[in-house]
């Protein structure tokens, strides 16, 4: 019993986590404002399994421990072919449109911001992405990337 908890643990253990946003939200109410802090955050290990968290806490600490769970929850499994993706993908999320084409060994990753760190924690070495869609938003980015990589078909 002891043994299958321990390998539980060490399996936890190799995943990487990646902070993408830390904002602090307020909420106006009768007094005045409060204060709360919203972390995103990419937990992946990098062969495959992938997943996107958020929490909101009073301090920070608590945030990120609370996104790195949703994370850990929310965890998906892609099927890579070699270090890439098996074909092109494009998806959207609210007012995020991105793009995912595979490239040849060697090629590097070609994207920015978010779509780069969930790429990067998912294993991806060789591909082209693009954000097609105008927001600047982190959140929304990442989730675009998801959504596009849960359509990759089975090979």
């Amino acid at each position: 019993m002891m043994r299958n908890n321990r390998s539980q643990m060490q399996k936890r253990d190799d995943l990487k986590e990646k902070m993408l946003d830390l904002r602090r939200v307020t909420r106006v109410v009768a007094g005045g404002k409060r204060f709360r802090f919203r972390a995103t955050l990419v937990v992946g290990d990098e062969k495959g399994k992938l997943g996107i968290g958020l929490g909101k806490g009073l301090d920070v600490q608590a945030a990120i421990e609370k996104a790195k769970n949703n994370a850990r929850k929310n965890m998906m499994k892609i099927e890579l072919k070699d270090r890439t993706i098996s074909h092109e993908v494009e998806a959207k999320f609210s007012a995020a449109h991105v793009i995912i084409k595979p490239a040849v060994k060697g090629h590097g990753l070609k994207a920015g911001g978010a779509v780069r760190v969930v790429l990067a924690l998912a294993g991806i070495k060789d591909a082209t992405a693009k954000c097609l869609g105008r927001t600047p938003n982190k959140l929304t980015n990442a989730l675009a990337t998801m959504r596009a990589l849960s359509q990759l078909k089975q090979l």
